[in-house]
C-alpha cells in the first residue's frame, strides 16, 4: 500500500461533519481500500450524517476492534488555504492528523498483519460524526466493542509517541436567561437586563471549576442584546465541562441545574448533559497498557503512557469494561487549526506498532 498516496487522496477529499455527501465520499474510498485487502464491508446508513463503514477480516473468536472517524472540523474549501503538502519531514493539510492519517495507518497495519500472520479477527469501524459528538455512531461503537477482545482507538498520538491511557469526560450546557426589554434611556427601570443576570450566573458557573479534581467549566460562547439603547431581554451562553473523576458529574450537574435568578423578573433555562464519561487509568487500563508495552518491546518500541483532557470515542468504550487503548494514530500537532500537521515518519512507525499488536495480542 502506498500510504502517502492514499493519505493525499483522503486529505484532498474534504469531509466536514455537517456535509453527508462529502463524508460519504471518504466512506467510498475506505470501503474500496478495505475490499482490496479482502474485507467484508458493510455500510450503516445515516439520514443526516455520513454513512458509517464496518470492515471485517477473519472469523471465529472475538475480534480486535479499530475505531477511526472520517469527518473533520474543516469546512469545504479549507484546502484552498491549507493544501496537502509535504515539507521538512512533515505532512500538512486539513484533517491530516485528526484523523485521515489514522485511517491510512489502520488499513496499512491490517495489511501488514495479514501478510505476517494475524491470528484473530479484526473489525475496522470508520464513523462519520465523531467531531460533533458521535450521536449516530455511539450505539454501533458500543455494540461492536462489546463483541470485541480489545478496542484500539486511532486518534493522534501524543507528541512523544505515548498512547492515551486516560481521558477526561466531557459534556456541556446551553443556558438562556430571559428578562424584559425596555428603552435604555426612557424606561430603564422597567427593563430586566438579561445580560446582567447572566453575568451573575457566569461567575457561579466558573467557580464550580476544581483543579484538584481535574474538573473544569468554561463559558466559551455568549450572545445577548441587540443595540446599546435597549435593555436586553435575552442572553445565552455555551458551557464546556470536563471531568476526570466520574462522580464529579453529579456535583456539576446538580449545581448547574440548581442555579436561580438573582434579579426579579428574570428566568433561566438550562439544557445539556454529559456526552462522554471519563476514561480513567484504572487497573484494567494498566493491565492493557502493560500487555501492549510488552508486545511493542519485541519490535524495539518503548511504549509510553499518557493522557489528555480531550475526549474521543474511547470514552464510550471504557465504561463497558472492554480493554481499550487510544492514541495509536500519527504523531503531530496543531490539529483543528490551519497549522495541523503530522511527522511523515510516524506513519510507518505506527503501522509497525499496530501490526505487532494485531499479531501479538
Amino acid at each position: 500500500m502506498d500510504t502517502n498516496t492514499l493519505l493525499k487522496r483522503l486529505v484532498e477529499t474534504e469531509s466536514p461533519s455537517s456535509d453527508k455527501t462529502a463524508v460519504d465520499r471518504v466512506a467510498a474510498i475506505v470501503a474500496d481500500e478495505a475490499r482490496k485487502l479482502g474485507a467484508q464491508v458493510e455500510f450503516i446508513p445515516n439520514q443526516t450524517t455520513g454513512d458509517h463503514v464496518v470492515s471485517r477480516w477473519g472469523g471465529g473468536g472475538k475480534p480486535i476492534l479499530l475505531l477511526c472517524h472520517m469527518d473533520t472540523v474543516f469546512a469545504l474549501g479549507a484546502l484552498a488555504n491549507m493544501p496537502y503538502r509535504e515539507a521538512d519531514g512533515k505532512i500538512f493539510g486539513p484533517g491530516v492528523s485528526d484523523m485521515k492519517a489514522s485511517i491510512v495507518i489502520a488499513l496499512a497495519g491490517i495489511e501488514d498483519a495479514l501478510q505476517h500472520g494475524m491470528n484473530r479477527p479484526v473489525t475496522l469501524l470508520c464513523t462519520s460524526d465523531e467531531e460533533i459528538g458521535s450521536h449516530t455512531s455511539r450505539e454501533h461503537i458500543e455494540r461492536l466493542a462489546l463483541e470485541s477482545e480489545l478496542v484500539l482507538v486511532m486518534e493522534p498520538g501524543m507528541m512523544d509517541g505515548a498512547l492515551k491511557t486516560w481521558r477526561k469526560g466531557g459534556g456541556g450546557f446551553d443556558i438562556t436567561v430571559r428578562g424584559r426589554a425596555a428603552h435604555a434611556g426612557g424606561d430603564h427601570e422597567k427593563g430586566r437586563n438579561a445580560i446582567e443576570e447572566m453575568a451573575h450566573q457566569i461567575l457561579a458557573i466558573q467557580n464550580l471549576t476544581d483543579y484538584s479534581k481535574g474538573t473544569t467549566l468554561n463559558v466559551g460562547v455568549i450572545n445577548g442584546g441587540t443595540v446599546s439603547n435597549v435593555v436586553p431581554d435575552e442572553c445565552s451562553i455555551e458551557v464546556d465541562v470536563r471531568i476526570l473523576q466520574p462522580d464529579e458529574w453529579q456535583r456539576i450537574d446538580s449545581a448547574v441545574r440548581s442555579l436561580k435568578p438573582l434579579l426579579d423578573g428574570t428566568s433561566i433555562q438550562i439544557r445539556g448533559g454529559l456526552n462522554r464519561g471519563p476514561m480513567p487509568f484504572d487497573a484494567r487500563m494498566k493491565a492493557t497498557f502493560e500487555k501492549a508495552s510488552s508486545i511493542a518491546s519485541q519490535i524495539g518500541v518503548d511504549l509510553k503512557a499518557s493522557g489528555t483532557g480531550g475526549v474521543s470515542d474511547a470514552n464510550f468504550v471504557a465504561p463497558l469494561g472492554i480493554p481499550v487503548l487510544d492514541g495509536l494514530g500519527a504523531i503531530g500537532e496543531g490539529y483543528h487549526s490551519e497549522r495541523e500537521y503530522i511527522f511523515a515518519d510516524s506513519i510507518p512507525q505506527r503501522v509497525n506498532l499496530l501490526s505487532a499488536l494485531l499479531q501479538g495480542w
